[in-house]
């Protein structure tokens, strides 16, 4: 497909913010409450927040593209069997960072990406209690909404003689991550600043210019990561598996290899 069909294929930011709003209006009623906190088999957390935004989303996309399927965190296992025979579809995680809801720091995001011949083409990451969201896709550009305004954003690599400005996992900054840090510098020299953030808002955080690297040597899946990694390929920045190969989707396994996003 060329970038002039799928310009004209693609729905309007119009159409898709009002869904992930919708969906961001559904987590905050549940986060605004008490609420049980259930257990997955892999023992990440599962609540009301996460299955009342999966439903939000999926039903909206339904009617919104009928043709393309929907692969959600929360999707059935007839879903995650199917997805193998797609070519295009969306790709959601209702709610990134299930572990930041429960500890109430309002590090969660809505992440809706657009998936395509294994590529994220298009991706929206809205964080509800930020109330910020953040759309772009390659080759497309890069905005993020505040306070009711709409503004281009890009990446700003690391200059040099300057500290590298690193986000990291506030739950799974791994020894294999401080390790690889290790070749950019010292961080008791100040030659790395460190800042721990949850979700797919480190991704934005380098889109936006306030971060250049975000090595992550720690388990991921695809729906963690298609929405922000095109948000921050409109903005200009890169992720790439270790070796510097492409990240790819909709692979065998659901589960990313380890990567680099990079401003």
């Amino acid at each position: 497909m060329t970038r002039m069909s799928f310009l004209m294929f693609f729905p309007a930011i119009s159409e898709l913010e009002p869904i992930a709003r919708t969906a961001g209006d559904a987590i905050m009623a549940i986060y605004s409450q008490p609420f049980a906190v259930e257990y997955k088999q892999d023992e990440s957390p599962l609540t009301a927040a996460d299955k009342g935004a999966h439903e939000v989303i999926v039903q909206a996309l339904a009617r919104l593209t009928p043709d393309i399927p929907v692969l959600s965190e929360e999707s059935g296992p007839e879903v995650m069997a199917a997805r193998h025979g797609w070519s295009r579809y969306w790709l959601v995680d209702p709610l990134d960072g299930t572990k930041e809801f429960v500890f109430r720091n309002g590090e969660f995001t809505v992440n809706i990406a657009l998936i395509e011949e294994g590529a994220p083409r298009w991706g929206l990451v809205y964080a509800p209690v930020l109330d910020l969201l953040w759309y772009g896709g390659k080759g497309l550009g890069a905005w993020r909404v505040a306070g009711g305004k709409r503004e281009a954003i890009q990446s700003r690599p690391h200059q040099e003689s300057t500290p590298w400005r690193v986000v990291g996992s506030r739950n799974h900054l791994s020894q294999a991550t401080l390790d690889y840090l290790a070749g950019f510098g010292d961080m008791a020299r100040g030659e790395i600043e460190l800042v721990s953030m949850g979700s797919s808002l480190k991704f934005c955080i380098i889109a936006e210019g306030g971060a250049e690297l975000y090595p992550r040597l720690a388990p991921t899946c695809e729906w963690d990561t298609g929405a922000a990694q095109a948000v921050l390929e409109g903005a200009g920045g890169s992720v790439t598996q270790l070796d510097g190969s492409p990240l790819c989707y909709n692979k065998p396994d659901i589960l990313n290899p380890w990567f680099v996003a990079k401003a």
